[in-house]
C-alpha cells in the first residue's frame, strides 16, 4: 500500500512540476490565435462591408441613369406628339388655302385660317381612374411634388388613353412644366392639348397657356397671335378674358 501511494504522489507531483511560464506560452499562443482570428473576421466583414456599398453606389448611378434615360424618353414621346400635331395643322391650312378658285381675295381671307374644331366624344372615366387622377391633383396642387407629378401624369396617359381625363392630364403636364420651369416640354403639352383635342374644355386654356410660354420665352409676337386665336376661336371662355387682358395691356 505504501508503494502505491508512492505511486500517486509521484504522479501528482510530476504533472505539478511542469514549468509555470509554459502554462503562460500555451495560454499566450491561445490568445494570440484567437486575436489573428478576431482580426481577420474583422478585415473579412469590412471587405464585405466595402463591397457592399460599392454595389449599393453602382445600383444608384444605374437608377439615375434609368430615371433619366426614362424622362428623356417621355419627353422625346411628347415632342414627336407635338411634331405631329403641327404637322397635322399645316397641312389643314395648306388646304384651306387652296381649294378656292384662287382669288386674291380668298387667297387674303385665308392668310392665316384656323383649324376647323371637330367634335369627338371623350370615354369617361372609370372611379379607379378618377381616384388615380385626384391623387395626380393632390401631389401637385397640395404636396408640390411636382417632379413625381410628372411621372404619375405620363404613367396615367399611357394607363388611360384617350379619355377625358386624359387631356386634363395633358393639360397638367403643361402647367407643372410650367412651374418648373421647363418652358419647351410646357409647350408640347399644351400644344397636344390645343391642337388635338381642340372641342374639349380645357383647349381654351391650353391655347392661353400657349401664348403665355411664348411670352415668357421673350416671343411677345407669338405670344399675341395664340391669344388672338384665344379670342377668336373661343371667345366665350374665360380664358378668352385673360386673352384679352393680355392684349389690352400689350
Amino acid at each position: 500500500m505504501a508503494t502505491v501511494a508512492l505511486a500517486v504522489s509521484a504522479g501528482a507531483l510530476a504533472q505539478s512540476s511542469t514549468p509555470a511560464y509554459q502554462n503562460n506560452q500555451s495560454e499566450a499562443r491561445r490568445q494570440s490565435a484567437g486575436n489573428q482570428g478576431n482580426a481577420e473576421l474583422f478585415f473579412m466583414i469590412e471587405r464585405l462591408q466595402q463591397e457592399v456599398r460599392s454595389l449599393r453606389g453602382e445600383v444608384e448611378e444605374q437608377r439615375h441613369q434609368l430615371d433619366r434615360l426614362t424622362r428623356q424618353s417621355r419627353e422625346r414621346y411628347i415632342d414627336l406628339d407635338q411634331r405631329l400635331m403641327e404637322l397635322s395643322e399645316q397641312q389643314q391650312q395648306r388646304g384651306s388655302g387652296t381649294g378656292g378658285s384662287g382669288s386674291s381675295t380668298a387667297a387674303a381671307s385665308s392668310e392665316r385660317p384656323q383649324p376647323q374644331t371637330v367634335s369627338q366624344e371623350y370615354r369617361q372615366p372609370s372611379a379607379e381612374e378618377r381616384e388615380t387622377y385626384e391623387r395626380i391633383q393632390t401631389l401637385i396642387q397640395q404636396d408640390k411634388a411636382y417632379d413625381e407629378a410628372i411621372g404619375e401624369l405620363y404613367e396615367f396617359i399611357n394607363e388611360y388613353p384617350e379619355g377625358d381625363l386624359t387631356v386634363n392630364a395633358y393639360y397638367w403636364l403643361g402647367e407643372v412644366y410650367l412651374v418648373k420651369p421647363q418652358l419647351e416640354q410646357a409647350k408640347q403639352a399644351f400644344t397636344i392639348v390645343a391642337t388635338r383635342f381642340q372641342d374639349h374644355r380645357k383647349a381654351p386654356d391650353a391655347l392661353y397657356k400657349l401664348g403665355v410660354v411664348h411670352d415668357r420665352m421673350g416671343e411677345k409676337d407669338q405670344a399675341e397671335r395664340y391669344m388672338e386665336r384665344v379670342v377668336n376661336q373661343y371667345g366665350a371662355s374665360q380664358a378668352a378674358n385673360l386673352a384679352k387682358k393680355y392684349l389690352g395691356a400689350g
